[in-house]
């Protein structure tokens, strides 16, 4: 990609590499260390499933049961086929008898790990060829009605009840979306399980469970087949349960997941041990899956000044892209997050987000970008707000975004109706079609307002990034750097859930996951 803003690509790469050296240094505490959902997550992928007599998720209790004996060091993969070595019985009627209080998992006579693996392994393939029977169902998908060009048109439903979801989210791809987020009910990432079957009570957005992407998954393909479009299907693997909301998507045929490495810790205050921990596994499962991840850098910007902290931006963005790719997460599958958050008040302050959105356009080249709309400075004035997300919209096809999060007119009043969805959707195509090829036929001026605007954040967040390297990343979100939020190292939510791994840890899933389809 031609740079039209002549970003140095010096500075990029020393960015970049900057970036690197920070994500190795992490991974090498994330490589020492498991939680207590990333041994659920194992649970799950193993085909444990459903809850107890009082409603306790079955991970949960095999997991619980595991750390009451002292044995989550060595992890639920070993005890779980341990188990199965002596009984005979499968993982799911192991976990109904831990919850019955007669099979204890750490006092079984202990085999050797090599007849352990072995028995796990049918389980485990069949497992890896049900995501992968997913994965082939989208690209089935994509090959018979082809794959739109341009930005994904992409829009949120959030009644609380699944089934009212599944009408708005019908209604939605008939007007012409592309993407359709669930999202979660408030609150739902502080919880430390996840809830089981279909819901209809959720506040502010709809529970993420199995039984509910399933039935979401389920209408979108049908609607997607009468329209002859595939209409992707978006949720949330953050908080405390990023790993096991991220293998239910992935058995469930999900396309998109928010699943930012630093998330949780900024504005969830979830430990940050236990997030960089449990975001690792999660990306391997996504990568595995064909999964595209959101990054949450749009957050930053409503937190923070949107002209002083876009070096932040750009910083997180770096190091979000090294994470992942450690995770074997490709850079197509990567919808790495910015906004549209400048205050409507500053002069020129649309060139400055062009700048931006261009920087990032040019600095990931083959990166799914996803760019959030207005909001920060959204006000009841709906006039007003739709000409912002029309000068959103614009920048986002001018800069050729993949991911287009819509604002809706009435967003900062009340959950928009479906009326309100149609016209984000009506602005935003006409957009899409009047300005198709702008892009191609404008340059920016060498030295101008933008250009000058690029580099000065590029070297911004070449000199923080350096300044993150040396002091760790931990520090670096101990001192406040990111959206004027500090987390101390040992404070936030889900720190008691981190054991370091003993020596004959293992984890089958990273195993055979780490690099993406195979």
């Amino acid at each position: 990609m031609k740079s039209k803003l002549n970003l140095d690509s010096n500075i990029v790469d020393e960015a970049r590499n900057h970036a690197r050296n920070i994500a190795k240094d992490v991974q090498g505490f994330i490589d020492k260390n498991t939680t207590v959902t990333v041994e659920r997550t194992i649970c799950r992928l193993l085909s444990i499933d459903g809850v107890n007599e009082v409603g306790v998720p079955l991970p949960n209790v095999v997991v619980d049961n595991i750390k009451e004996g002292n044995g989550l060091s060595i992890g639920a993969a070993y005890y779980i086929g341990n188990a199965m070595l002596e009984t005979g019985l499968s993982p799911q009627r192991i976990s109904e008898e831990v919850s019955k209080g007669t099979i204890n998992l750490t006092s079984i006579k202990e085999r050797d790990e090599f007849e352990v693996r072995l028995a796990l392994q049918p389980i485990i393939n069949e497992t890896l060829d049900n995501i992968k029977t997913q994965r082939k169902r989208r690209e089935d998908f994509l090959s018979e009605f082809g794959d739109k060009e341009g930005p994904l048109i992409y829009v949120i439903v959030a009644t609380g009840n699944i089934y009212e979801d599944i009408t708005q989210a019908v209604a939605a791809a008939k007007q012409g979306a592309d993407v359709i987020a669930v999202i979660r009910t408030t609150g739902q990432s502080l919880l430390d399980y996840v809830p089981y079957g279909a819901t209809t009570e959720g506040f502010g957005g709809t529970f993420a469970t199995q039984e509910n992407f399933k039935l979401m998954r389920k209408a979108l393909d049908d609607i997607g087949v009468e329209l002859h479009r595939y209409i992707r299907l978006c949720n949330y693997c953050s908080g405390l349960c990023m790993p096991e909301i991220a293998a239910m998507g992935a058995l469930e045929g999900l396309d998109i997941m928010l699943n930012d490495a630093l998330y949780g810790i900024l504005f969830r205050d979830i430990n940050m041990k236990r997030t960089i921990i449990d975001q690792f596994f999660s990306r391997v499962i996504n990568g595995f899956a064909g999964v595209i991840i959101n990054t949450g850098e749009d957050n930053y910007l409503t937190t923070a000044d949107a002209i002083e902290e876009a070096h932040t931006v750009l910083a997180s963005q770096l190091m979000n892209e090294q994470f992942a790719l450690l995770a074997g997460l490709p850079e197509k599958q990567q919808g790495l997050g910015h906004a549209f958050e400048i205050d409507p008040e500053v002069k020129n302050g649309f060139l400055f987000e062009l700048a931006q959105a261009e920087m990032a356009r040019e600095i990931f080249p083959n990166a799914p970008l996803k760019y959030m709309p207005p909001t920060k400075f959204m006000t009841g004035n709906i006039f007003r707000g739709h000409v912002q997300d029309t000068l959103f919209n614009i920048v986002t096809v001018l800069t050729n975004q993949r991911i287009h999060l819509l604002g809706m007119l009435t967003e900062a009043i009340h959950t928009p109706f479906m009326s309100d969805r149609f016209l984000s959707i009506e602005n935003a195509k006409y957009i899409q079609n009047t300005m198709a090829d702008l892009s191609d036929e404008i340059v920016f001026k060498p030295d101008g307002i933008m250009a000058n605007r690029a580099d000065e954040v590029l070297k911004k967040a070449c000199r923080l990034l350096e300044e993150i390297e040396h002091a760790g990343l931990f520090e670096t979100l101990e001192r406040g750097t990111f959206a004027g939020i500090k987390r101390p190292i040992n404070g936030g939510k889900g720190l008691i859930g981190v054991v370091e791994k003993a020596d004959k840890y293992f984890n089958p899933f990273i195993e055979l996951m780490l690099g993406g389809e195979k």
